[in-house]
C-alpha cells in the first residue's frame, strides 16, 4: 500500500450508509425550480436547475452554498433526476438543521457531459481550453444564486460523483478561487492542472473495486496535487465498486469536514 492511499474497509462504513436515494419523479420538499440561459453556437439555450434554500434564512446572515454535479445516469431535461443522492440527503431535516445551506443542482443534458473525457480510461487527457456548454450553465446557475441569495462567498463548495467527479476536478482547476473546498468522488482529472489546485482543501473518494471509473484516476490526481504541494485527503473504500458516493456522503464526518472549510 502506498503512502498516498487511505483504504477503508466496507465494514467500517456500513453504519453510516442509512437512507435510500429518491425514486425518479419524487422531488424532495424545498427544492425550487430555476433556469439560466447560456449561448451555444450563437443561440441562447435554457438550462433548468434546482435550488434548495436553508429552512430558515435569518436577516443579515449569509449561508454556504454547495454546487453538486451529478453522474451520467441523472442526465436529462426533467429537472428532477439530478436530485438523487447528495441533494436529497442534504434536504433531510437533520442535515438542514446541522448544515443550513443553499444547494445548487444543475442538470446536464442527455448525451452531453460536464467535461469531455474518457470515463473508462486509466490515463488522463489534457484539459480542454474551454468549458463545455453544460458546465458553463452550471457555473451560470451558481452565479445566479450568489447574486440573488445571501450566499457566503467564502463558503462555496464543489462536489460531484462519477461524471460529476470528473466535472468537479475540471471546474476546480479552472476556478480554484471560487471554492472553499472540493469533494470529487470516483472521477479524475488532468494531472497537469494540479498546481492550480494546491490552495484548495480536497477530500477525494473512490471505490477500490470500481469497474466503471478506474481507481487509478483518483490515485493519479491525489499524487499530482500532493506533489504540487497541495493538501488532499484520500479515502479508498476496499471492496466497493462504483457507488463510492453513498459511503462518502452518508458519513457525517464528510459533511462536517466540508462545511468547516472557509476561504
Amino acid at each position: 500500500m502506498g503512502l498516498w492511499q487511505t483504504v477503508v474497509a466496507l465494514a467500517g462504513v456500513v453504519g453510516v450508509m442509512g437512507g435510500q436515494p429518491m425514486a425518479y419523479g419524487a422531488v424532495p420538499a424545498g427544492f425550487e425550480e430555476r433556469s439560466v440561459s447560456v449561448p451555444e453556437a450563437g443561440q441562447p439555450v435554457a438550462f433548468k436547475y434546482r435550488l434548495l434554500k436553508p429552512a430558515i434564512v435569518e436577516p443579515g446572515k449569509r449561508y454556504p452554498a454547495v454546487l453538486f454535479l451529478h453522474g451520467a445516469g441523472e442526465r436529462g431535461s426533467d429537472n428532477e433526476r439530478q436530485l438523487k443522492y447528495l441533494p436529497t440527503w442534504l434536504a433531510e431535516a437533520e442535515n438542514r438543521r446541522r448544515h443550513p445551506c443553499f444547494v445548487v443542482a444543475p442538470q446536464c443534458r442527455v448525451d452531453h457531459r460536464w467535461v469531455e473525457v474518457d470515463w473508462s480510461g486509466k490515463k488522463s487527457l489534457p484539459q480542454q481550453p474551454a468549458m463545455t456548454v453544460d458546465m458553463t450553465a452550471a457555473v451560470a446557475a451558481l452565479d445566479a444564486v450568489m447574486q440573488a441569495e445571501p450566499v457566503d462567498a467564502g463558503r462555496v463548495y464543489l462536489t460531484g460523483l462519477s461524471m460529476g467527479g470528473y466535472g468537479s476536478w475540471d471546474l476546480a482547476a479552472r476556478m480554484p478561487e471560487r471554492f472553499a473546498a472540493l469533494i470529487p468522488i470516483c472521477g479524475g482529472g488532468d494531472e497537469a492542472t494540479a498546481p492550480k489546485l494546491k490552495p484548495l482543501p480536497i477530500w477525494c473518494f473512490h471505490g477500490e473495486a470500481d469497474k466503471v471509473v478506474p481507481v487509478e484516476r483518483s490515485r493519479a490526481m491525489v499524487e499530482a496535487v500532493r506533489a504540487a504541494g497541495g493538501t488532499v485527503q484520500y479515502t479508498e473504500f476496499s471492496g466497493v465498486g462504483h457507488d463510492s458516493w453513498t459511503p462518502a456522503y452518508r458519513d457525517a464526518a464528510t459533511l462536517e469536514w466540508l462545511f468547516s472549510q472557509r476561504r
